[in-house]
């Protein structure tokens, strides 16, 4: 009998069993294939400067959904998942002793680019002793297939896009086996922990979210078909994705695209097949163009390195940020006493989620209007979001504190203009902050200035019920006593022009 090959497949970032390239390396390579996920104790501790929560209850919550639907998927193609608590550099190499290195022919996994993810490939490389094969796998346009060298990548973004457009390609989805090589005799998986077995807060839904979706590949696909096919709403996804309320009014693809649950190529690919069948028009193709922006931040990363986390940006710009704490926690909490940028706080420490027009907002607010050191947002937005991704947030961070890939470094919103365009009647405010649920229509972006009498009877008391604002900029005066346009009645928002179409964080409209 010949001497077994076993593959063992580390997966990171990459959970799901279609399009998924290192799965299928293993497969390809050897007689037997271990599947593993190792639950890593960094991941569960602070932040780096501030110390927040690494992993936040929603994000968590969805990654372990995310984990069981893979097992579950695996077990349907007759492999498993093998769980682990542990280091990867430290759980590997013991797996490997367990089944015998002689046995072992390589290990599998997807690359990252930024350092932290690095090192645990170089701790894997020199704790294993046995061939270290990664694959580039998280990306729309694979890194060997763009038209420059990664060092030569163009540093504002619009350039990258009309290159890779023009002369890059979008490979086709790998097809995978429909039963995968068997697991090797005698290694068993642990459970799948609870959030307090590794050392986290549970999460609680909130009935208000607007991402009300499980985590998973199973999860991912249902809504790229419902998005689509059944809905139709991608052909609309240009004109609705400023919305605030509600599931439909952009893709939500970004938490699983984050936790690697469907490759960007499976989203592209089902694009192409909706405009070749129904319709091509703006709407389709934007939802390409905001992937190529999510490939566009991975690449930054990688040609950046640990720039992407100075407090100077990749480019080194001296800023005097400002640390204040108690600044920082009106922020986060929601009490800035700025309803609009209140009601997007709280959605996202209740859900996990927030609108790419609320992301913009908060982030300016906090850089350009508290003017507090940037890396204190970018790590409480680490935490938080259900589909935080490193590049995408520190890219977008930096873009925001104007240290980033952006040609107007001066960009900055004004809370009351954006309240009012997004939100005209306030409807979003007061479903997040119902302290104020008695102020009618768009006056309750500007709370503050509303006459006694109307305070009085909506039961506010400013500075006991409801803050006063802690701080004003000057511009905002300007729109005070206005109140918006038709579209953002309805929700919608303005139609996207360069003006007032910023970036996405996160890619939330993906």
């Amino acid at each position: 009998m010949s001497k077994p090959r076993v593959i063992i497949c580390l997966l990171r970032n990459d959970l799901r069993y279609l399009d998924n390239e290192a799965l299928l390396w293993a497969h390809r390579q050897g007689t037997h294939v271990l599947p593993i996920y190792c639950f890593d104790p960094r991941h569960y501790k602070g932040t780096y400067h501030f110390s927040l929560p690494r992993t936040g209850p929603h994000q968590l919550k969805f990654m372990l959904e995310s984990i069981r639907d893979l097992k579950s998927t695996l077990q349907k193609h007759g492999s498993d998942l093998i769980l682990r608590q542990g280091k990867p550099e430290v759980i590997v190499p013991a797996i490997i002793q367990q089944i015998g290195k002689e046995n072992v022919s390589a290990l599998v996994l997807q690359k990252e680019v930024t350092d932290e993810e690095v090192k645990v490939e170089e701790g894997l490389k020199k704790s294993c002793g046995v061939q270290l094969q990664t694959i580039w796998g998280a990306t729309l346009y694979h890194l060997d297939d763009l038209p420059f060298k990664p060092q030569r990548l163009p540093d504002v973004y619009t350039q990258f896009r009309k290159t890779v457009e023009s002369q890059g390609r979008v490979r086709p989805l790998v097809e995978m086996p429909e039963t995968l090589r068997p697991l090797p005799e005698g290694v068993t998986s642990e459970d799948v922990p609870t959030a307090t077995q590794l050392g986290c807060q549970e999460s609680t839904f909130d009935e208000r979210s607007a991402f009300p979706f499980t985590g998973g590949e199973s999860s991912a696909l249902a809504r790229l078909k419902s998005y689509a096919w059944e809905t139709d709403a991608v052909a609309k996804y240009k004109e609705t994705r400023n919305g605030l309320i509600g599931h439909e009014y952009s893709t939500k693809f970004s938490s699983w695209l984050a936790h690697g649950c469907i490759s960007p190529r499976q989203i592209y690919w089902e694009i192409k097949n909706y405009e070749s069948q129904r319709v091509a028009n703006q709407s389709t193709y934007w939802v390409i163009f905001e992937l190529l922006w999510r490939d566009y931040f991975r690449f930054v990363g990688m040609k950046y390195g640990n720039k992407l986390f100075f407090e100077g940006g990749i480019f080194g710009k001296q800023i005097p940020w400002k640390r204040d704490e108690n600044l920082f926690k009106a922020w986060k909490e929601g009490r800035t006493g700025v309803p609009f940028v209140d009601a997007n706080m709280r959605e996202l420490a209740a859900t996990g989620f927030m609108s790419n027009r609320g992301r913009q907002n908060v982030a300016s607010f906090l850089t350009k209007d508290l003017k507090l050191d940037w890396r204190m947002g970018a790590e409480w937005f680490e935490s938080m979001p259900i589909d935080h991704d490193v590049c995408s947030n520190y890219g977008n961070w930096l873009y925001s504190a104007g240290i980033g890939n952006d040609p107007r470094e001066d960009r900055k919103f004004n809370m009351i203009k954006q309240g009012l365009d997004y939100d005209a009647e306030g409807d979003y405010v007061r479903l997040w902050v119902p302290e104020l649920k008695g102020i009618q229509g768009g006056q309750v972006h500007t709370v503050w200035t509303v006459g006694k009498g109307i305070l009085e009877r909506a039961g506010v008391s400013l500075g006991e019920t409801y803050p006063m604002p802690i701080v004003q900029a000057p511009e905002w005066a300007r729109h005070f006593g206005k109140t918006g346009g038709a579209r953002a009645k309805s929700g919608r928002g303005p139609p996207p022009t360069k003006q007032n179409r910023g970036i996405d964080f996160y890619f939330k409209s993906t």
